[in-house]
């Protein structure tokens, strides 16, 4: 399956997970899809970089430092929505 035919709960799945094991060091405890990173303490400004180089390299996507903005990557809704977008633009190009 192509990056670009990941859908909702695909892209999701995976980024929570990514966050999880990552960021709350395999706690099972619950993420919801619209908790802020930033709000709940979750990632850090030196997170959000892990978390960019992830996203980039899973779903070949490029984030230019003018999208590192917590309206694109604050949540893992932010974050799934942000991708679909860089996706359909590649698609597109």
């Amino acid at each position: 399956m192509q990056p670009s035919e990941y859908d909702r709960s695909t892209a999701e799945c995976e980024l929570s997970a990514f966050v999880v094991e990552n960021f709350l060091f395999g706690c099972s405890t619950t993420l919801a899809g619209d908790d802020s990173f930033l709000e709940k303490g979750i990632i850090d400004s030196t997170g959000i970089l892990e978390l960019v180089a992830f996203v980039e390299d899973r779903y070949q996507i490029k984030v230019e430092d003018r999208e590192l903005l917590p309206d694109n990557l604050d949540s893992i809704n932010r974050l799934a929505e942000f991708i679909r977008k860089k996706q359909r633009v590649q698609v597109c190009v």
